[in-house]
């Protein structure tokens, strides 16, 4: 059975994180979800609070004093919608659970339903971003696919290795193939990193698929032993900017004569999965600390921001193509 290639390793990476991660954080918000609906249907029980408090930390929110029906009096804060009827001093309708000896108020108006929507909204809204995210992926390989199919041209092609600044949600480091024929200018195509790049030496012959004419649409490369590169990005006509390039061949020889190795020694693959990792335990880590500072400190909104930014780094690090 035939591996897969890299491209398809890291595309399957990233769907796998982001259907994964998104399962994570859907399922979190949805259990809490239920459990929100089921204490609510157990409120049956109703008093009249008053607002000692609105536009609480600048949010639509009030804070409400209301007496349950043993006497013993709350002051909770509620999220609401009617931000212009529930003012300091009004009246604010409370249900809870009467047989629960430290009951916990909701809002009585059924319009009211911020708390709820509080814990939806996130849902669906991830659930547009990883479809987006998968799309993504899923329209590279049927653009590469289609691609190569066309009729090939014969021409010229470098390898050489582009840097651009680093950031923690992609790879600082692109491959990209410097392309001539005898009758063009030079042109310039990124594509996805494959072992077979680092065998070429020097200028090689290739064949270019393109979508013809003058297009400009990206192009898929075949390399002489027949490896086919999964182009990302439009072809381009001019030198890309903003990118510091270092030729592939020159690189490779400075990095074999850095290192004195002991006959015998077998030097394993550079695997770009540990740089995947610290994106996801940097994103992780930044969301748990936005959801402390961003909401009042819960657990559930801290733990939604960690799965939402640790998926959202990962994936869109795996999107910018990591190489060794």
């Amino acid at each position: 059975m035939r591996r897969p290639g890299p491209a398809l390793r890291v595309g399957l990476l990233g769907v796998a994180v982001t259907l994964t991660g998104y399962a994570l954080f859907a399922a979190w918000l949805g259990l809490h979800l239920q459990r929100y609906a089921d204490a609510r249907d157990r409120a049956t029980a109703s008093a009249v609070g008053v607002v000692v408090e609105d536009d609480v930390d600048d949010e639509d929110d009030v804070r409400v004093r209301w007496t349950d029906a043993g006497g013993h009096a709350h002051v909770q804060r509620f999220g609401i919608y009617d931000t212009d009827r529930y003012t300091e001093g009004a009246r604010f309708p409370v249900a809870y659970d009467a047989d629960d000896p430290t009951p916990k108020g909701f809002p009585a108006d059924g319009d009211e339903t911020a708390a709820e929507d509080d814990l939806i909204f996130p849902v669906v809204l991830g659930g547009v971003v990883a479809l987006l995210l998968t799309c993504v992926w899923v329209w590279r390989g049927l653009r590469f696919r289609l691609r190569v199919r066309r009729p090939g041209r014969p021409m010229t092609g470098r390898v050489l290795y582009g840097r651009r600044l680093a950031s923690p949600w992609r790879d600082p480091r692109t491959t990209w193939l410097a392309l001539t024929a005898p009758e063009d200018d030079r042109h310039w195509q990124r594509v996805m990193w494959h072992p077979a790049l680092d065998e070429l030496s020097g200028e090689v012959e290739v064949t270019v698929h393109r979508a013809g004419g003058t297009s400009l649409r990206p192009a898929a490369v075949t390399l002489p032993d027949g490896t086919r590169l999964v182009p990302l990005g439009k072809l381009r006509r001019h030198r890309p900017p903003f990118l510091s390039f270092d030729d592939h061949e020159a690189v490779r020889v400075d990095l074999e004569d850095a290192f004195v190795l002991p006959a015998g020694t077998l030097v394993p693959p550079a695997r770009p999965w540990w740089r995947g990792a610290m994106t996801a335990a940097s994103g992780t880590a930044l969301g748990v600390l936005a959801g402390f500072v961003l909401t009042d400190g819960s657990v559930i909104a801290a733990l939604a921001f960690a799965l939402c930014a640790g998926t959202l780094l990962t994936s869109v690090w795996a999107l910018s193509s990591p190489q060794p």
